[in-house]
């Protein structure tokens, strides 16, 4: 495919992609096939946990682990927040070990090795599986994208900002297919098939990365600042250290108590982590005492963003989990006699955004060319506030079902409030990311900013391990007014928070 899209030369002479760089097409398709594995397992993951026990839906397919909705609902937070959480350290590693070609090469096998351990009907190896692909895909997402980056030497390259559009589209093009392939075939046929066909979709992108890594820019094999010998030792000694505490733990729990080894023993530490591990980084770059007064301010300002941006998280992510369920079991979903599956709700929003997108951006720029275009912490409390709408909303079709089944479309109505909200948050906040980062911190606060949906999610996570019903009206509620009610905190505070961005707006 790449190449059929790179036969226009440039002014060099040299093939490019859509008149940008030839390695592009390497990363948009290594990219895009990655999006299509993790996509279409995460639109499978929760309906499998279920299936086979009392949550799932009246006449779904069996063969699943039987686990109780907020069990499912739990694995699927935390495996979502440790994604994101790998981010960083997956970051460090294409900077300080091996480059960032190099990490994408090995975090692409890593993520093929998970999804084939998730294809082996086996409960032990579809827990390796989900801790595989979730280390790859961190250390994958952390380096393709400043690879993107290198392929433009010069910073103030005209087509940059349309190489990362392009990008960008190919996230959203496997993100739409996956639940169409991968889903379907994995709920209506059989699960492990579904898994093995994300396994499938990741070979394909290793191969089109290992086929195309000629094309990609020098620097990308090289390591910026690599780790001397004592810096190694160190590294090691911590990490064999961290693993000897960590087994000693459980080596304890289990010889006090075999019974009380249970998931939520594995679960809950990790939940507990997803939420200190980020508060320890945002504190460790607050008191740096290398930023100088400015910077110290804009990251006061960033933690304000930060915290936004976990709130919306932890909704916006329950629409592979809450929605998923209840579109599972209390949804009709018959169009023209075909009933939809459930894995398709899975494709609503990286599909709106596909067609949306381009209307926010022109939206944008006719906005600030009349000078009403909203300040960026404004645009964060719309996304808040349309996040706890989308619930508000969701609470009618739950109030309506009781022991029956509501239209599909209110979940698509969800779905498109939750566009419009991330088209709010998600690409803006990426941008002030890149202008807000401390001199000290550029390459490193990209990876920080994800750290919100590990927050978001490790939340999530803890809640459902405590037994509480996210499914619940009450909840729905509590959750709903909670995103409002922050929005219009940070609306609020939109001043403060606007003198202390410095410059950047």
């Amino acid at each position: 495919m790449a190449s059929s899209l790179t036969k226009q030369p440039s002014a060099s002479g040299e093939k490019t992609f859509f008149g940008h760089p030839r390695g592009l097409a390497t990363l948009f398709m290594t990219e895009m096939w990655e999006r299509f594995s993790y996509y279409g397992m995460r639109a499978l993951l929760v309906l499998y946990l279920v299936s086979g026990g009392a949550d799932a839906a009246t006449g779904s397919q069996g063969g699943g682990l039987a686990y109780t909705a907020a069990a499912a609902t739990a694995i699927y937070s935390v495996y979502v927040a440790m994604v994101y959480l790998m981010a960083l350290p997956g970051g460090w590693f294409g900077d300080r070990v091996w480059g960032a070609r190099k990490t994408v090469a090995i975090a692409s096998m890593v993520i093929v090795a998970g999804h084939v351990c998730l294809a082996v009907p086996s409960q032990a190896m579809f827990f390796v599986g989900l801790a595989l692909v979730a280390v790859g895909s961190g250390l994958l997402k952390a380096n393709i994208s400043t690879m993107v980056g290198q392929l433009y030497s010069d910073p103030k390259d005209p087509r940059r900002d349309g190489g990362f559009t392009i990008f960008y589209m190919g996230i959203n093009l496997g993100a739409f297919a996956a639940p169409f392939a991968i889903g379907i075939l994995g709920e209506k046929v059989n699960w492990h098939l579904g898994f093995g066909l994300a396994a499938v979709g990741m070979a394909l992108g290793a191969l089109q990365f290992m086929l195309g890594t000629r094309h990609l820019a020098e620097e990308s094999s090289k390591v910026p600042n690599p780790l001397n010998s004592a810096e190694k030792r160190g590294i090691i000694t911590k990490a064999l250290a961290a693993v000897a505490v960590i087994a000693a733990f459980y080596l304890v729990v289990a010889f006090t108590d075999v019974y009380t080894l249970t998931l939520n023993w594995a679960l809950l530490p990790i939940t507990i982590a997803g939420l200190l591990i980020p508060i320890a980084v945002l504190v460790k770059i607050k008191r740096d005492k290398d930023l100088n007064a400015e910077e110290q301010t804009k990251m006061t300002a960033f933690i304000w963003f930060f915290v936004a941006a976990a709130i919306f998280w932890m909704i916006y992510d329950q629409g592979a989990s809450t929605l998923s369920l209840f579109g599972d079991t209390s949804t009709e979903r018959s169009i023209f006699g075909w009933e939809m599956p459930t894995t398709l709700f899975q494709s609503l929003n990286p599909g709106f955004i596909m067609l949306i997108a381009p209307v926010f951006a022109a939206m944008w720029i006719a906005l600030a060319r009349r000078g009403k275009e909203p300040s960026t912490i404004v645009k964060f409390s719309i996304a808040l506030v349309g996040a706890g709408i989308s619930f508000f909303v969701f609470l009618i079709p739950m109030g309506m079902a009781g022991d029956g089944k509501v239209t599909m479309w209110w979940l698509v109505l969800i779905f498109l409030i939750h566009t419009f909200a991330e088209l709010c948050l998600s690409p803006v906040g990426l941008s002030l990311t890149t202008k807000m980062a401390p001199a000290k911190y550029a390459s490193q606060m990209m990876g920080v900013f994800f750290l919100a949906v590990t927050a978001g999610d490790s939340v999530t996570g803890m809640l459902s391990i405590a037994g509480v019903d996210l499914n619940s009206q009450g909840i729905v509620a509590l959750e709903a007014t909670a995103a409002v009610v922050a929005g219009f905190a940070v609306y609020m505070a939109r001043n403060k928070v606007r003198s202390l961005m410095g410059d950047v707006r």
